[in-house]
């Protein structure tokens, strides 16, 4: 199924109407809430992270619990509040028992997740964990291998980190996460606003595996 996105949603108001009650995939049987994303629709930074969870699904938040608290402590490191950047989910409607999106899943929702991005334009995009990852560098290698890197997507810049999930149940992870958003703070104020850097191939690695400060 190839859903097509109107662009006619010419803002996040218009593309949450327009997906409604959404029924297009199998999600929508077991979903409490569909979780469309939140935060400043004009934001210069993005996450994109992979579905919903269990306190998303009843809240129709994303990044709430656990993860959501880690997340805004690592916002709040670098200065920034959840209100100043926003969140979005690969698939909207948490699958059932926590389980991976499935990739007929993903077809179908990620056009509403491509207009989100394109309707917020961020300077920056952090892909947090392996399905966002995948989806906006294009490519399949894994997440431990692209993480606390820059890349370039167009006229983007992309930063892969883990999905803070990942250090609730590896406390190693914790400090890796920390290097990355120091990273995520440096790449935004080596960004100028509205400054692009021209790119129409495939993601480009941009050297920035140095100290994050």
């Amino acid at each position: 199924m190839v859903v097509a996105v109107p662009q006619d949603c010419a803002d996040l108001c218009a593309l949450r109407e327009h997906m409604g009650d959404c029924h297009r995939c199998a999600l929508a049987a077991t979903r409490t809430r569909l979780v469309f994303g939140s935060g400043d629709p004009h934001a210069r930074l993005m996450f994109v992270g992979e579905a919903p969870g269990k306190n998303e699904d009843l809240t129709g938040e994303p990044f709430v619990g656990a993860a959501g608290k880690l997340l805004d402590e690592l916002l709040e490191s670098i200065g920034l509040a959840r209100a100043q950047v926003f969140i979005a989910n690969m698939v909207k409607c948490r699958p059932p028992g926590n389980r991976d999106p499935e990739e007929s899943e993903i077809d179908i929702c990620s056009p509403f997740l491509a207009r989100q991005i394109e309707l917020v334009d961020p300077v920056v995009i952090a892909t947090l964990g392996r399905f966002a990852t995948h989806y906006v560098l294009h490519t399949t290698v894994p997440i431990t291998a692209l993480r606390g890197r820059l890349y370039r997507v167009g006229d983007r810049r992309v930063v892969p980190v883990f999905h803070p999930a990942a250090a609730l149940y590896d406390q190693s992870k914790r400090g890796v996460l920390q290097d990355d958003f120091r990273r995520l703070r440096a790449v935004l104020d080596r960004a100028d606003d509205g400054e692009r850097a021209a790119s129409d191939g495939p993601a480009q690695l941009v050297l920035f595996d140095g100290d994050p400060s």
